[in-house]
């Protein structure tokens, strides 16, 4: 199938204008920025170069091919993509006098079709540091901003065009018009995908990878994890599918009791509990992306025990992992250059010699879209609709040092939590929501005396797919009656802190 080819130079976001993209229903996929001019002729109609963290003018800038631009289909440029149209048409790019990070309005427009129906009152996102100084020959300006004389440019046949700003994230509030245009009324392409037929896809892709072998699922109880158990059952069959479920002791209140509930028509199910040395060889890190990598190796170490026992009975070929895109962007792991921003113990804590193969069917999906997918093969609705969970658990929520008496306590905030948002009917109304506890400690008082307790923060977002984020105004109500069940029943708490974050720069867990 033809659609949008987005080459990818390690932006965080590329994933997002894949995602805006099969919103409107135009098969899209992402290749490596350098993939070879044939593989993007077979597969594009048009292209779109995404944003990415590096200099066009630097001796190591990632270039594409240059024969994309005689293949005679659209291109669009977006932030470093826009910078390497210009520099590779001979324009010129330079870093700025100012860096422009944040909202900024469109200014000296033009009519253009990428602007039809686009209120241009509202705000573009922007960041970036360069800018272009000087257009090529044969372009022309579209746009500016304050401080980006060429926020949109396009070459003078209307084929080629430059975003500078972001059209792909939330913050740009018309960012979908402009994408739409650029699809619809320069690139011409018409609406050919839905979540329906992705699943069509994932199932066949499932079927050629596995064929008559057998799958470890790595089960959390979380979204991700369990619409792949159901997903792997219905594809496989229940005989070749082997769930497992290991009891970190870094895990939310009664989430083992979970499992074995929502997942007892599982033949194969399998519940561990090895929470005594997960602790211990956490004891005394405070490192966050020490934690992590811990954290994935043990479990390695785990499912690799598992398959040992099970040798006699099957043997294992592949080891399947609820991992989402963000986790692959943000620990560095894309189709182009990018900068890790954290280790995600599924992606980025595994050894290079894992001793199975991956089975990773959502890695290029958000976890809105793995809802879809889920409500579409028929996962329970407490299951699909449960916040986010971070694979390496309370350890990466409780700042500093782990011990077991940190974890009882963070659980049991964890729970109230959880309890005060599903009774105010706030619980879905929210992207995720979390307690951390600190490492500071703060002066209380409790009856007449001085107390010097730990800190406890409260984080709520709201988000459509996790990579950018706003946190979320709860009603005071809420906070308040949160507030006070946290410090009267939970011991050695002397303040609760409510986090007014955005992703970015901030990103949503805290470590």
């Amino acid at each position: 199938m033809k659609g949008v080819v987005i080459l990818d130079f390690g932006s965080q976001y590329t994933q997002l204008i894949w995602r805006k993209i099969r919103e409107m229903g135009v098969y899209s996929e992402i290749l490596p920025y350098n993939a070879s001019v044939n593989e993007i002729k077979d597969k594009a109609l048009t292209i779109i170069l995404s944003g990415g963290p590096d200099n066009v003018y630097s001796k190591y800038a990632p270039l594409p091919d240059r024969r994309i631009f005689d293949l005679g289909i659209p291109v669009l440029g977006i932030c470093y993509g826009l910078q390497l149209i210009a520099h590779m048409f001979g324009g010129r790019v330079a870093k700025g006098e100012k860096m422009e990070y944040g909202p900024a309005l469109l200014t000296e427009y033009k009519k253009d079709p990428v602007l039809d129906g686009v209120d241009l009152r509202k705000t573009v996102w922007m960041s970036h540091k360069d800018r272009v100084e000087a257009l090529p020959r044969g372009f022309e300006k579209v746009a500016s901003t304050e401080n980006s004389p060429y926020a949109i440019i396009k070459n003078k046949e209307g084929t080629i065009y430059g975003f500078q700003f972001h059209p792909e994230v939330v913050h740009t509030k018309e960012g979908k018009k402009f994408l739409m245009n650029f699809i619809f009324k320069v690139a011409g392409l018409k609406r050919n995908w839905n979540m329906r037929s992705y699943l069509r896809v994932l199932e066949q892709e499932i079927r050629k990878e596995v064929q008559g072998g057998s799958v470890m699922l790595a089960l959390s109880g979380g979204v991700d994890s369990s619409t792949l158990a159901f997903l792997l059952k219905n594809v496989l069959g229940g005989d070749r599918l082997y769930p497992v479920f290991v009891d970190t002791g870094l895990l939310k209140a009664h989430q083992k009791e979970k499992i074995r509930e929502y997942f007892s028509e599982f033949e194969n199910l399998i519940i561990v509990d090895r929470s005594r040395e997960f602790l211990k060889r956490l004891e005394g890190i405070r490192n966050p992306e020490e934690k992590r990598k811990i954290i994935g190796s043990t479990f390695i170490e785990v499912f690799v025990d598992i398959a040992e026992t099970l040798k006699k009975k099957v043997s294992i070929e592949y080891l399947a992992q609820g991992t989402l895109y963000p986790d692959v962007i943000e620990s560095g792991y894309s189709r182009g250059p990018a900068k890790t921003i954290k280790s995600h113990h599924n992606v980025g804590g595994l050894p290079d010699r894992l001793g199975f193969k991956l089975l990773e069917p959502f890695r290029l999906l958000f976890k809105d879209e793995v809802r879809k997918i889920g409500k579409l093969i028929g996962v329970p609705h407490e299951l699909l609709w449960q916040h986010p969970f971070p694979g390496p658990g309370f350890a990466v929520r409780i700042v500093g040092e782990i011990t077991e008496e940190r974890v009882k306590k963070l659980r049991k905030i964890d729970s109230i939590l959880d309890e005060v948002l599903k009774s105010s009917g706030y619980y879905e109304k929210v992207w995720q929501s979390l307690a951390v506890l600190l490492s500071d400690r703060s002066v209380g008082v409790r009856g007449d005396e001085r107390s010097y307790e730990e800190v406890c923060a409260i984080r709520m977002v709201t988000s459509t797919d996790g990579m950018t984020a706003d946190f979320a105004r709860v009603p005071y109500r809420i906070l308040r009656k949160l507030s006070l069940r946290i410090l009267n029943e939970v011991e050695g708490i002397s303040r609760v802190v409510y986090d007014i974050s955005t992703k970015p720069p901030a990103t949503i867990e805290w470590e």
